[in-house]
């Protein structure tokens, strides 16, 4: 590594963590060079971890000598010429608008997303984001996908960022241990319909999480996922949809889904946190559940 002390967060070299935005940072020459910022030692070593290569990390003084172990990583892997640069607790909270508790940033390289088939090629179980957009839900589902054994998540055009800086440092670093791709890439228009029936392709029953007339319960799609492959209702490979805050699914989505299924709710309370439900869902379907 090349410690680099900098004298102001307006020096150029990170000009990467402090002048441009997300969508910049993604969109930067082409997509597949584009860059996202992980913050904290334990999202870096994750990424890195994933194979995600490391363009600078820019480090609080006092976390130099805890993090050995990761400039040891960077230096074998991807050689000693990475810089590392080195700014002071309160030069950090002027870039950040507020204190790191884990005082580390690194810029890395975006990859080339698989598509659909790729992703979900081994899956049983996946997730759908529509059109999520609070990073902190987008991170939160990550992590509970992977915690609670989530084979892949898939993202719609139009949901939020999984590599955004906070979604990321939410999901604790899982947003590069689980698969995860857009489904339809940028096109706004291939889902609901197109990316439903790409789903049903590869022989997912498409299940809308939302409150509607016809939905079922929680209890009676975990009952056909664990009943008998020869029964009627069985199901084999299941994909859960979420919607965004606020307006929830889309009516198109919950029209074209194979099943509406909802979480019953007590003392009048309507619905959970997107993030909340999508947790309460992985662990109701989970396969080590019904093993139990």
């Amino acid at each position: 590594m090349q410690f680099i002390t900098i004298d102001s967060i307006d020096d150029e070299r990170v000009a990467a963590y402090t002048n441009l935005t997300e969508i910049q940072l993604r969109n930067r020459l082409e997509p597949e060079r584009g860059l996202f910022i992980a913050e904290s030692p334990k999202v870096i070593d994750r990424a890195l971890a994933a194979g995600r290569e490391p363009i600078s990390l820019l480090v609080e003084e006092p976390w130099i000598e805890g993090m050995s172990q990761t400039f040891d990583v960077v230096d074998k892997r991807w050689g000693t010429d990475i810089p590392v640069y080195v700014a002071s607790p309160e030069q950090l909270r002027q870039l950040t608008g507020y204190r790191l508790h884990r005082g580390a940033l690194s810029a890395m390289r975006r990859w080339p997303l698989p598509s659909v088939e790729e992703t979900c090629r081994d899956a049983r179980r996946v997730a759908v984001m529509e059109n999520i957009v609070d990073h902190t839900n987008v991170g939160a589902l990550m992590r509970s996908a992977a915690a609670l054994d989530v084979d892949a998540v898939l993202v719609t055009p139009s949901c939020g960022d999984p590599l955004y800086r906070r979604a990321a440092r939410v999901s604790m670093g899982t947003v590069f241990q689980i698969p995860w791709t857009r489904i339809g890439g940028d096109d706004k228009h291939f889902w609901p319909r197109r990316g439903l029936e790409e789903l049903r392709s590869l022989g997912f029953t498409t299940v809308a999480m939302a409150l509607s007339d016809d939905s079922i319960s929680l209890d009676e799609l975990t009952r056909r996922l664990n009943n008998s492959p020869e029964s009627a209702d069985h199901i084999d490979k299941l994909a859960l949809i979420f919607g965004t805050e606020g307006d929830g699914l889309s009516r198109h989505t919950i029209a074209g889904a194979d099943l509406t299924v909802k979480i019953p709710m007590s003392h009048g309370v309507d619905s959970l946190n997107v993030a909340a439900s999508s947790a309460v869902a992985f662990y109701a379907t989970s396969p080590k559940r019904a093993e139990q």
